[in-house]
This record gives C-alpha cells, sequence and structure tokens, in this order.
C-alpha cells in the first residue's frame, strides 16, 4: 500500500507541476511579474512554493518542516526578475518535493515528522502538501487566465466541449 501511495502522490505533484508550467508558458515573461489588483504575481508566487518545498523537503522527515533559516516574509518581495530565473527557482523546489518522496520509500509512512513543532504522520505531510501546492497551482492558473483573457489556451476541457470530451474518453476506455 505504501508504493502506491507514494506512486499516487507523485503522480499528484507532477500533474500539478505541469499544469502551472503549462499556465506560465502562455504569459509573457513581464506578466510573470504583474502584481493584479494586490493579488501576488506569478513570481511571487513560484517564491513562496518553492521557500516552502525547500523548508519542507530537505532532510524530510527528520527535521522539523518549518525550517529555522527560511525566510517567509521574505518570499512575498519580489526576487526573481526573469522567466529563466523564475522556471530555475521553480526546479529546484521540485526537485526537492520529488527526491524525499523517493526517500519515503525506505521509511513507514506512519514515521512522525513535525511542521512548526506540530507532530504529524509523513502521509499526513504528504497530503497537507499535495493539498497547498494545489491551492497556488490554482492562483497560478486563475492568474494566468485573467491576464491572457480571450488569447488564453483552456489546460482542461474547455467551454462548450464537455460532450465531445466524454465521448472521446468512452471510446478510449472501450478499446
Amino acid at each position: 500500500m505504501q508504493t502506491e501511495f507514494l506512486q499516487s502522490s507523485h503522480k499528484f505533484f507532477l500533474y500539478y507541476k505541469t499544469l502551472a508550467e503549462k499556465a506560465m508558458l502562455q504569459l509573457e515573461e513581464h506578466e510573470l511579474l504583474l502584481d493584479l489588483h494586490g493579488a501576488n504575481s506569478v513570481a511571487i508566487i513560484v517564491q513562496h512554493m518553492v521557500g516552502n518545498m525547500i523548508s519542507r523537503w530537505q532532510n524530510f522527515p527528520s527535521n522539523d518542516g518549518e525550517n529555522p533559516n527560511r525566510n517567509r516574509d521574505e518570499e512575498f518581495s519580489l526576487q526573481l526578475r526573469t522567466r529563466a530565473e523564475i522556471m530555475q527557482h521553480w526546479e529546484h523546489g521540485w526537485r526537492e518535493v520529488f527526491a524525499a518522496l523517493k526517500r519515503l520509500e525506505q521509511i513507514s509512512l506512519l514515521e512522525t515528522t513535525t511542521i512548526r513543532g506540530e507532530e504529524i504522520t509523513a502521509i499526513e505531510a504528504v497530503q497537507r502538501q499535495i493539498a497547498h501546492y494545489a491551492h497556488h497551482v490554482g492562483q497560478i492558473v486563475f492568474i494566468a487566465k485573467m491576464q491572457r483573457g480571450e488569447h488564453w489556451q483552456s489546460l482542461s476541457i474547455p467551454k462548450g466541449g464537455s460532450s465531445a470530451f466524454n465521448a472521446a474518453m468512452l471510446e478510449k476506455s472501450t478499446r
């Protein structure tokens, strides 16, 4: 069961990583830095997610997930200025996530870890991070969609395309 959970978790993390990347690819470089009506820019959301990834996953599960070297408040001050910097930072964070999942193959998912001193199981920590990253990826997708307007290319089923999508899925499953 542990193997299946870790494979499923990897699949979800990869799905959300890819979804955000597809949204970011639709933006011009300057749009990644735009602060819309007081909302965080995509670059700031990436900074925050990566700060969280490094803090939570480096040395997981032996160290507290809130690394004392982390400066969370600084994550909300724009530091990344180019698409290349943003994507390099993004990849660094995801390498930490996937490396930690690999390490989890060697320990019990019922082993405990802490986040800000709160004791939780490794399985709870993984689920917590999937939810956290899904939340922020949703923000990235929404911001990108608002910025692109009529030029937005749907990342899922486009409006009015449900029937065709369902038919294609049904045909695919009956082969």
